[in-house]
């Protein structure tokens, strides 16, 4: 092509590489050699080239093109000098600019090489937008993949979103277009547009790698400079890597940040990371949970998706601030103790037209067949797992949240629409694997390549599945055939359970089996037990309203429900305003009912109270958490006492002497004197009732513990007679001859009243009640509880548990 049929392509957009006819090149002009200089600025009158290597010579550029196309040529000169454009536009105004056509590439060949190969894993830090200077320019580089692009531009309100001004770079057979632009900066905002190759096809569109975006319905990147937060979190981030989540204690607190809480006054708006930090991060600590699990932060175009369509990958969504404000909250969550897990969503995305569909005008990161490229029950597309551009993006996008956001864990959403190419699909509308099969081979290469990627990069980084099917060894690793997450949310679980609670005690005794038949496969995976933001919407009911009964036994129902779910191998997860006893189902557009938690003495501020002494209870048993995972750390003390709706067990740590017994009485009959088998005699202290008056419950205790009876039962020498609290959860721990010595030595406890300061010996077996100026020591059957009103404490033992002494 001849250069006017080059100027051509320029003037109609159909240029892969403007630096071949723009900018700067040595010709030779009437036989000597020059320098000729093009430029394209169809707004400009005038163009003018501005000399910088100090001759301070000045050229007039000549319009060869109505459309806008100048050139100059620098006779006498042979090498390519630094210059300036000075443009006049039609409107008489006048600016200096710097070419973007005088600069060299910006990718190496190993960049682009390993961008081709899939292999990549900080492409992130050359796709995209970033801020840089090149020798003494400052302005901003972008560059993006689309191979099957005519031409692609950068588009923004610099060049008043026309996208013939500033067309990119095609970098040889990659794919890749880049482009410098200088005089650009943090805060200006862009979109790439595309000319595609195929129908005509010239689209706007996000791009791909954007760090920042604006709010919808806006949809324009914002140029963020990602490297200038500076974090304070080092030490968490240092003990993380040495930490083994599996024999850790991991309590989840599931949390969508546009509906946790707002601000009515102010318009019902939204909280900003920052004041999130400020509110969230002391409520989740105050109850005790290990972990915050955030929907979706991705940036996502409809609120109702609840973040799960997103089309920035690499970009928190804007609604609650900037990148660094998100960086802020994950920084005082960990200041705070608090590991932050994110949902991650590479099973599918949006349609939207400014996202990843059709994104150069073919189909790029979707498959172009239907019935490989499309949910139909979500309208959204899926990603094509077979071509290693596409797993590259997904994979640098895990990398990136964790890499520069700090992020300790990723749940990984959908995993069973990845895992089958006939998920959700009829007969015809879904293509079988090349065996004939229903088993998508490259989701599950891709899954394992994740996972892989992600432990080798990030140890202590946990990966959870949210897959709902019997697909083995999802939580295995891939060295043994598994798919290499660390944990999977256990959905049978959940399914089972909450059909067990939903029904009326009376009828409890028939479905006896849904409260036990998760134990038959609790260990062929790492599970995580949830109740999660699914189970209390679309008229499902909150957990609070699930629960039978009147509103005393409601709460009673779930305390014991949320005990066995501690007490059950395996993590937990609870979703926001399950800690308090949300009513209404949860609404993603409007703030939880924390109006609720007024009345201190309410039945929902109870069982804020009871989780915050649950989560206490956990984190300080290494039977609840250390052996979540294999059968050492589980064993049924009686399973079969259907008649009674009564399950008792054991959870064990390593320390063979240490161990919990479980008791669940899950009608509202009182159990008076029902023996339970234990494998060891001496004294067992009563460390957790669900009955106990501070929870709003009725006060039927075990006096804080008694010693085993020499009376062998239920296969074990020693037993104990319990007072089985209606609709409740008692937990008996051994207590050491040293612990008992440690506990009378605590025994002797200062309290200050109005009268005068007295000192109140207690027995083991005995309960103080101090009210007003009275105190009282009681053998009898006492709750838990202790009342204290107008007194203070003073030097609290540090075990010292309020609900027996």
């Amino acid at each position: 092509m001849d250069i006017n049929g080059q100027i051509d392509a320029i003037v109609n957009s159909a240029h892969a590489d403007p630096f071949s006819v723009l900018g700067a090149h040595p010709i030779t002009h009437e036989g000597k050699k020059a320098i000729i200089i093009r430029a394209f600025i169809p707004a400009a009158k005038e163009l003018y080239i501005l000399r910088q290597d100090g001759t301070k010579k000045i050229y007039k550029a000549t319009k060869i093109r109505q459309e806008g196309v100048f050139e100059c040529i620098a006779e006498k000169t042979e090498a390519i000098f630094p210059y300036k454009l000075k443009v006049v536009y039609n409107d008489n105004n006048a600016c200096e600019i710097v070419d973007s056509y005088c600069f060299l590439p910006v990718l190496s060949d190993f960049d682009l090489h390993l961008i081709s190969e899939g292999t990549h894993y900080k492409k992130y830090e050359k796709l995209g937008a970033h801020v840089m200077k090149i020798g003494d320019v400052e302005g901003v580089f972008f560059a993006v993949w689309a191979p099957n692009a005519l031409r692609v531009s950068v588009i923004g309100d610099f060049n008043s979103w026309d996208g013939r001004t500033h067309p990119m770079r095609l970098r040889g057979h990659f794919g890749v277009w880049e482009l410098f632009i200088p005089g650009l900066k943090a805060g200006d905002i862009y979109k790439y547009e595309i000319k595609g190759r195929y129908k005509g096809f010239i689209g706007q569109k996000v791009d791909p790698y954007a760090f920042y975006c604006e709010a919808r319905p806006k949809t324009a990147c914002i140029i963020h400079d990602i490297n200038t937060y500076k974090w304070n979190d080092d030490t968490w981030v240092k003990e993380r890597e040495k930490t083994n989540w599996l024999e850790s204690p991991m309590s989840i607190y599931e949390v969508h940040l546009g509906s946790w809480q707002r601000v009515p006054e102010e318009g019902n708006r939204f909280l900003t990371y920052r004041e999130l930090a400020e509110r969230l991060i002391p409520h989740v600590q105050n109850i005790g949970f290990t972990h915050i699990e955030l929907m979706p932060i991705n940036e996502h175009p409809l609120d109702a998706s609840w973040g799960y369509q997103p089309v920035g990958y690499f970009a928190p969504t804007s609604r609650f601030g900037n990148p660094d404000d998100f960086m802020y909250f994950i920084d005082k969550c960990h200041q705070a103790g608090l590991g932050v897990i994110i949902d991650w969503v590479p099973a599918h995305f949006p349609r939207d037209s400014h996202g990843l569909a059709y994104f150069d005008g073919t189909c790029l990161y979707e498959h172009a067949d239907p019935r490989r490229g499309e949910h139909k029950d979500w309208g959204t597309l899926i990603f094509n797992y077979g071509r290693n551009e596409v797993i590259n993006f997904l994979i640098c996008s895990a990398l990136f949240w964790i890499d520069k956001y700090h992020i300790d864990g990723l749940r990984v959403d959908a995993v069973a629409s990845m895992l089958y190419l006939d998920y959700s699909k009829k007969h015809g509308e879904w293509l079988p694997n090349q065996y004939g099969g229903k088993e998508n081979l490259e989701a599950v290469a891709f899954l394992k390549k994740f996972n892989e990627v992600v432990h080798g990069f990030h140890p202590g980084v946990v990966t959870i599945a949210e897959e709902s099917t019997s697909w083995p060894m999802v939580s295995r690793p891939t060295y043994i055939g598994g798919l290499g997450f660390s944990m999977k949310w256990n959905m049978g679980w959940m399914h089972d359970i909450l059909h067990y609670f939903q029904k009326e005690p009376v009828h409890r005794k028939y479905h006896h089996n849904n409260l036990t038949f998760a134990l038959l496969y609790a260990f062929t995976e790492n599970f995580i037990n949830v109740f999660s933001h699914d189970e209390v919407v679309y008229l499902k009911r909150s957990m609070l309203d699930k629960m039978p009964g009147d509103i005393w036994q409601k709460f009673a129902n779930l305390r014991a429900l949320y005990a066995y779910m501690y007490a059950q191998p395996g993590k937990q997860l609870m979703f926001m305003g399950g800690e308090f006893g949300q009513w209404r189902e949860w609404n993603f557009d409007g703030s939880l009912d924390w109006h609720l938690l007024d009345d201190e003495n309410s039945y929902h501020q109870k069982l804020v109270k009871y989780l915050k002494d649950l989560n206490i209870l956990y984190k300080s048993s290494p039977s609840l958490y250390e052996i979540d995972f294999s059968y050492e750390g589980f064993e049924w003390v009686d399973f079969g006492d259907y008649e009674n709706s009564v399950v008792s067990f054991l959870r064990k740590a390593k320390n063979p002497e240490d161990f919990i017994v479980c008791v669940f009485n899950l009608t509202p009959v009182p159990r008076k004197n029902y023996r339970v088998g234990v494998p060891k005699e001496g004294f067992y202290k009563e460390v957790l009732n669900s009955d106990a008056d501070m929870y709003g419950g009725g006060n039927l205790g075990n006096w804080g513990g008694f010693y085993a009876d020499n009376v062998w039962w239920q296969g074990r020498p020693f037993s104990l007679s319990l007072q089985l609290p209606p609709l409740s959860a008692v937990f008996m721990k051994p207590w050491s001859k040293e612990q008992e010595e440690a506990l009378k030595a605590q025994a002797e406890t200062k309290v200050e009243t109005k009268a005068e300061e007295i000192i109140i010996t207690v027995e083991p077996q005995k309960s103080v009640v101090v009210q007003e100026n009275k105190f009282e020591v009681m053998p009898v059957e006492v709750t838990a509880a202790v009342v204290v009103e107008k007194t203070v404490i003073k030097d609290e033992p540090k075990n010292n548990n309020k609900n027996k002494e």
